[in-house]
């Protein structure tokens, strides 16, 4: 297990596996968790990874670093887009390769088959906020400073806060305020806009301690239930309430004969705690 939890890690990431079936991937790129393409691409790829490793249930995204989540982009991983083509509609096509493929590396959170916390302490900008919203699980330490800081730049955020952070927040009238404006926000205000469901009093160690206390109940539940209802709530996101309704009806025709249910019962009947099989080797895409 040490041996495939070692391989996830890369030059800027590293994951480990401190509650069993929970991993802990955090990013570290010092100074200030600036990411470049590089370091954008490996998220990804770790990510991907993850989501076909059947010995794990739950991750935690967090931070290596003591004073930053992330401080957004590496301006200089925009330098080589100087480099393609000048006739317009050439450029144009390169240009959306480029944040077709930073997207899909972005979105591999989501694509994750297993719920997601964030962790998020220190500065979170720009990106950062990309990244948060394509989680499942948002918790907040009281240091934490955020901005969606791409109209600073000349740019409408492209990678993910714009299409998610309206479907999960409560209010949109600040989503758009902080979104037009750039202007920093805490931790009370993410919490007012449903863009985290917890602060934490402290900073890393505290909110990565939270996190990880809900990843380990989470990864005592049913995996095959737990994978299910990560699925069924993104579908039910983008569709209607009856094409959700609709589309349960068949998954749960073939998940209701799950080995997981039978052992539920086996514990409440026994008093015990329920003892689940790992999930087999899972396809790339649910």
């Amino acid at each position: 297990m040490s041996e495939i939890i070692a391989a996830l890690s890369s030059q800027f990431i590293q994951v480990s596996l401190p509650e069993p079936h929970a991993a802990l991937v955090e990013l570290n790129r010092k100074p200030v968790n600036a990411f470049s393409q590089e370091f954008w691409t490996e998220l990804g790829h770790t990510f991907d990874k993850i989501g076909r490793e059947p010995s794990i249930r739950v991750v935690v995204l967090a931070s290596a670093l003591p004073k930053a989540f992330t401080a957004g982009i590496d301006l200089s991983a925009l330098a080589t887009l100087d480099t393609y083509e000048k006739e317009p509609d050439k450029n144009a096509l390169q240009q959306r390769d480029f944040l077709a493929a930073f997207q899909r590396s972005i979105s591999s959170i989501e694509r994750c088959p297993y719920p997601v916390i964030a962790a998020v302490h220190g500065v979170a900008y720009g990106l950062a906020v990309d990244i948060i919203a394509a989680c499942d699980v948002r918790y907040a330490a009281s240091n934490a400073s955020f901005s969606i800081k791409e109209v600073d730049i000349g740019l409408a955020a492209d990678i993910g806060t714009l299409a998610r952070l309206p479907k999960l927040a409560g209010n949109l009238s600040l989503v758009h305020e902080l979104a037009y404006t750039a202007r920093a926000f805490g931790p009370a205000e993410a919490l007012q806009m449903g863009m985290v469901s917890r602060v934490v009093e402290g900073g890393r160690n505290e909110v990565v301690h939270a996190a990880l206390s809900t990843a380990k109940e989470i990864a005592q539940k049913s995996p095959i239930a737990v994978l299910g209802t990560k699925h069924l709530l993104l579908h039910a996101r983008d569709h209607s309430v009856q094409e959700n309704l609709d589309y349960t009806t068949v998954w749960n025709g073939v998940m209701l004969q799950t080995a997981d249910i039978k052992e539920s019962l086996a514990a409440v009947k026994a008093k015990r705690k329920p003892q689940y099989a790992t999930l087999g080797k899972l396809p790339s895409k649910l």
